[in-house]
């Protein structure tokens, strides 16, 4: 039975799911969310935010190891799982309690379900309590988000004990003694410069030829830098053959870049290596929404799918990258075109990527090679955070900033960052690349004293004028 008519119905309360639940009702539509599970979706409450917890207290426990060195004596310390994993479900529930207290204060109804297209303008829910509704939505925004990926073939399948997924991850029992990775990606070097903080062996696998694959090659190779550094043994350019759980761990087989075999025992094992789309069971095809081939919804610059009245917004969309940000701005856009309001689609390749292993990376816009590979005549500015006051001050000198500008009208095309507190200086790169700035007009804004920031001005002296100032 349908009950209820809605201007718009969210399914997925996810951070793309409910900013354009937001957004939708601040421009005055009537407006619902369908969540199966806790408001906040994968990021806040098996992702972004208690990963972030949990990177924090290994930045926590790191600068306490070296806290001598700045004349601060600090004895015995240690780390007190129950706690770090305590204080990571706080963070959880205040996040998650603040976007409820956000439905309520813009009058958004939550129903708490599974969500089913049931035709044109249909939304079956069957509750938690067997119950079963029907709404009727004028427009529909397919929200669902995705899941961490299996590799069935290697015996890549979660159990959440021995064989992990990001969300395993998050809160396990205790540090593991020993720690595979697989995949090098954001998720894999976040996991595993956590938990070798935390005091796992850690060992990293990594398909291709080499860490952070994504990223400019010399931010790939200054981190893989840094992990040797610090302990983290890593294997790119190495096929991973098999996973085979044990009594008390899990053997490994794998071959490495030089073609040598290696069968290793670890006590746990992680698997980051990409998303599968839970689109699969809510009706998609049974009203003709086009899907790709590995079951993204298809969607065009304004996140409209083949079928009139209904949209696909996040991680379950085609559009790339996988990001929170980009499915929070993706929901405003699907928000605003159904209010008919005056938008603007994305541009995908100016944004920012954030990734909270130590030392940090940020990057936005094209690498070097990216540039080059497009037929820009490319000029680079580089400026090392050694020749940094603030780094200095913080001991945290390792990694650099680079700039990557065209050439022939000194338009900034990339910015390109790893080391100390990037995720926040990244948000000038990504201004100046949204704003079209160039390396002179980034050279001649004056920027702070002493600051990290000061690294990108510098960066962009190198760029504009051929060197630094302090370099």
């Amino acid at each position: 039975m349908t009950d209820t008519l809605y201007d718009v119905v969210v399914v997925g309360g996810g951070p793309g799911g409910y900013v354009a639940a937001i957004r939708a009702a601040q421009l005055g539509l009537k407006t619902a969310v369908v969540e199966r599970q806790a408001m906040g979706g994968v990021c806040l409450n098996v992702g972004c935010i208690p990963t972030k917890a949990l990177l924090h207290t290994a930045d926590l426990l790191e600068e306490l190891r070296e806290a001598k060195r700045f004349g601060v004596v600090v004895e015995g310390v240690s780390l007190d799982w129950e706690a770090t994993l305590r204080q990571k479900d706080t963070v959880v529930k205040t996040m998650t309690s603040g976007v409820s207290f956000l439905m309520k204060k813009n009058k958004v109804d939550v129903i708490n379900g599974f969500a089913r297209l049931a035709g044109r303008g249909q939304v079956a829910i069957s509750t938690p309590e067997g119950q079963h509704r029907t709404v009727t939505a004028k427009n529909i925004i397919v929200a669902v988000g995705a899941r961490p990926r299996e590799i069935p073939a290697i015996g890549a399948v979660f159990d959440n004990d021995r064989i992990l997924s990001s969300t395993g991850g998050l809160s396990i029992p205790s540090v593991p003694k020993s720690l595979l990775v697989v995949g090098a990606g954001a998720i894999g070097v976040e996991f595993a410069s956590m938990y070798r903080s935390f005091g796992a062996e850690v060992t990293l696998v990594e398909m291709l030829p080499r860490v952070v694959p994504l990223e400019d090659e010399e931010v790939s190779a200054e981190l893989a830098r840094a992990l040797n550094r610090r302990g983290i043994k890593v294997f790119a350019g190495s096929k991973l053959n098999h996973l085979e759980k044990i009594d008390g761990g899990v053997i490994a087989r794998l071959v490495d870049a030089q073609g040598a075999e290696h069968a290793l025992t670890f006590e746990r094992a992680l698997v980051g290596v990409g998303i599968v789309p839970n689109t699969g069971d809510i009706g998609l095809e049974e009203v003709g929404v086009a899907l790709d081939q590995r079951g993204f919804i298809k969607v065009d610059d304004y996140m409209r799918t083949n079928v009139e009245g209904i949209y696909a917004i996040g991680d379950c969309a085609v559009t790339t990258p996988w990001l929170a940000h980009k499915a929070s701005a993706e929901g405003i856009i699907a928000a605003e075109t159904i209010a008919g309001h005056h938008t603007q689609p994305l541009d995908y390749g100016k944004i920012p990527s954030c990734t909270y292993c130590n030392p940090e990376i940020a990057s936005v816009g094209l690498t070097e090679a990216k540039a080059r590979e497009q037929g820009y005549d490319v000029k680079i500015g580089k400026f090392a955070f050694t020749g940094n006051g603030k780094a200095t001050i913080l001991g945290q000198r390792q990694g650099f900033v680079k700039i990557v500008a065209d050439k022939q009208y000194d338009e900034v095309l990339g910015v390109h960052m790893i080391g100390p507190r990037v995720t926040e200086l990244i948000a000038e790169g990504g201004l100046a690349l949204s704003h079209e700035a160039t390396a002179e007009s980034i050279m001649r804004t004056v920027h702070a004293h002493p600051t990290l920031y000061e690294a990108i001005v510098e960066a962009a002296h190198a760029a504009a004028e051929g060197a630094a100032i302090h370099m």
